[in-house]
């Protein structure tokens, strides 16, 4: 049996279950700050936390969604290992993504991931789809909620 057809076995048993949950990271301001810089979205409600705390009713700067969004990968550095004879993990991109609730400056976020559905690409790869929930510790609504595709692609 080839590695492709090992790890598509094991992970349609999957199906439906949640596979991973993240550790927790801390979005503070000077992440904010630094993602701000990197992406040229220097908006003042994530980089000055007095006008933020005082214009607008997030009580203080948030997170970019975008930023937010960046952690899955992190998240999903947690949660998955390699299977066997695999080589290479790619994002294949998203088919569903909404941002739920702003992710305020000191939150700390993790990823939670249940495995919806799998199959064959091709002869080497293997299309994977995960519902991610991103949490926010201590709130019951969860910033942001995706369905992402994972290419895993196998030696031949």
């Amino acid at each position: 049996m080839s590695s492709l057809s090992e790890a598509l076995k094991i992970s349609e048993a999957q199906i439906g279950t949640e596979v991973g949950v993240s550790n927790w990271i801390l979005v503070d301001q000077k992440m904010i700050d630094d993602f701000a810089k990197t992406t040229f979205d220097e908006q003042w409600i994530h980089i000055d936390p007095e006008r933020a705390a005082a214009e607008t009713p997030f009580g203080g700067a948030i997170a970019h969604g975008f930023l937010t969004l960046s952690l899955a990968s992190r998240f999903a550095y947690d949660c998955f290992s390699m299977m066997p004879g695999q080589v290479m993990g790619v994002n294949y991109g998203m088919n569903k993504l909404r941002f739920l609730k702003p992710v305020l400056a000191g939150s700390r976020l993790r990823g939670r991931f249940t495995l919806q559905d799998v199959k064959a690409r091709d002869a080497t790869s293997m299309l994977r789809t995960n519902a991610l929930t991103i949490e926010i510790e201590g709130e019951e609504t969860p910033a942001l909620i995706a369905e992402w595709l994972g290419l895993a692609v196998f030696k031949d």
